[in-house]
């Protein structure tokens, strides 16, 4: 698995690629996509927060997307914030700005 060196959330002293808590989420049927960044956490040093955009129009309950991931990933991985948005930000080419989801935290 390799992700971006600016995709390494550093939570807690420990390194978290964004990718694999992304890849989690989506494995949800009521995810189209996700996306993960950090953001700053005052004993942390980051948190971890995911983006989620739905397949369809039920959004399930965010306890229940945190259970859905633990069978898959470690739980210092499991996003604490998760927020529903209508769409990723995407450049030209489709590639998803992370850094404009960044500023909107």
């Amino acid at each position: 698995m390799l992700d971006r060196k600016k995709d390494i959330i550093i939570r807690g002293g420990l390194n978290v690629a964004s990718i694999e808590i992304e890849n989690a989420l989506s494995l949800h049927p009521a995810i189209r996509e996700a996306a993960v960044v950090g953001k700053p956490h005052p004993d942390l040093g980051e948190d971890l927060v995911a983006f989620v955009v739905l397949e369809g129009a039920d959004e399930p309950a965010i306890d229940e997307l945190r259970e859905f991931c633990r069978p898959l990933i470690a739980d210092y991985k499991i996003p604490r914030d998760i927020r529903f948005i209508d769409e990723l930000p995407r450049n030209p080419t489709g590639k998803i700005l992370k850094r404009e989801l960044r500023s909107d935290i």
